[in-house]
């Protein structure tokens, strides 16, 4: 039986780890060609040689996602390897938080804007041309349950989360003005088991300093469901978006956050 990405050639970037990492095992178990990038070249390198062994389709490159030298670089790989980018998941992003916005250095913002906002941008800008050269395909942003609500001590990170989300939905609106078959959606999850909770500054640290969360101890009185998401659960979402169950979807969010958009919920058990 074919796979839902059967044939299709996938961009995910921060693929190494995390929900990044999720993707791209569950795309290639589903049958596309994955080019996996992030900047992390010890985990990245593993990771497709343990995918290729297993009869997987997968390729790491090294990319820092804030360099359009780089972007250029990734394109012309993937096209001259390929010739051709059927998904474009862009997937990598950092959270930097502090006690109050008042504490936060303009280099953490910056830093985290470069990545949030431009790393997406230049996905979108550099993809396009690749991806229009064979009638379309789907771009799915990450964002995030921050991009759609407040968050205090993370102000700069739900600023960059709330910009991807409408940036998707501009380009969908772009891409379908000129009718390339391009679809465009966000993600926002909400509280993952993911490495990146250990990166997180609380709002008791200093400025631009970490402090591991518990992410389940959090979830369980945060989240409707009572617990945290799995990386997996953020992976089928990005799966039905990249595949063409969801060829009548384009400008939307897909909320993957165990109900917690949606209310708040006083648990009695």
């Amino acid at each position: 039986m074919a796979g839902q990405v059967e044939g299709k050639v996938a961009l995910v970037t921060g693929g190494a780890s995390g929900i990044g990492e999720a993707i791209v095992e569950l795309f290639a178990q589903e049958g596309a060609t994955v080019v996996a990038t992030d900047i992390d070249e010890l985990r990245g390198p593993e990771l497709a040689a343990r995918l290729k062994k297993a009869g997987r389709e997968v390729i790491f490159l090294p990319q820092d996602v804030t360099s359009e030298e780089r972007w250029i670089e990734v394109l012309a790989d993937i096209g001259k390897r390929y010739g051709r980018l059927d998904i474009m998941v862009s997937n990598a992003g950092i959270g930097i938080g502090a006690p109050s916005i008042v504490e936060m250095s303009l280099a953490d913002w910056r830093r985290q804007t470069a990545i949030n906002i431009d790393g997406v941008f230049l996905s979108v800008k550099h993809s396009l041309p690749l991806m229009r050269r064979h009638g379309g395909g789907s771009i799915i942003m990450m964002s995030s349950l921050a991009g759609l609500r407040g968050a205090a001590t993370l102000s700069g990170y739900s600023a960059t989360k709330g910009a991807v989300r409408l940036f998707a939905k501009s380009i969908a609106m772009e891409c379908a003005q000129v009718n390339d078959g391009i679809r465009v959606n966000s993600v926002h999850p909400g509280i993952i088991d993911t490495p990146i909770w250990g990166k997180i500054p609380t709002g008791a640290t200093g400025a631009g300093q970490n402090a591991p969360i518990d992410p389940e101890e959090r979830a369980r009185f945060a989240t409707p469901l009572g617990r945290a998401g799995q990386a997996i659960e953020i992976a089928q979402g990005v799966l039905y978006l990249a595949s063409d169950a969801s060829r009548y979807v384009t400008g939307s969010e897909l909320v993957i956050d165990g109900g917690m958009n949606a209310g708040g919920v006083v648990r009695t058990a």
